[in-house]
């Protein structure tokens, strides 16, 4: 599968992003499916999961609150919902396919995942 991930950009903080990772040569709802971030000098790290079924999320305690993971099978394309969002979201944001994700689960090491997008650049202004 081929994951192409866009919307990142330049917003002040406070404002929103949509990020969309668009899936080909296999459909997304076939694994998990996971949005990670990395900022300069640090590690990648999950910022949110969504299961093969849809049924389970997960969402890191930093963004908690203020971003939403969705899917659509129609399109066949996982979007990002960044509201509220602040300097220290500032990182490129990559999606990733887990093809051995549990059904109703989600795995957050980012060496689970075996697909991955190009990444997309957030940049948040304060």
């Amino acid at each position: 599968v081929q994951l192409q991930a866009s919307g990142g950009g330049l917003v002040q903080a406070g404002g929103s992003l949509r990020l969309s990772c668009a899936a080909s040569g296999g459909t997304f709802s076939s694994y998990g499916m996971g949005w990670f971030r990395q900022a300069p000098g640090k590690e990648r790290v999950l910022v949110a999961a969504i299961s093969r079924s849809g049924s389970s999320t997960y969402y890191a305690d930093s963004v908690k609150g203020r971003f939403t993971i969705s899917g659509d099978i129609a399109k066949n394309t996982v979007y990002l919902q960044m509201n509220s969002l602040k300097p220290e979201d500032t990182a490129v944001y990559y999606c990733a396919a887990d093809v051995s994700a549990p059904n109703w689960g989600t795995r957050k090491l980012w060496t689970s995942y075996d697909y991955w997008g190009q990444g997309t650049l957030v940049t948040v202004s304060s």
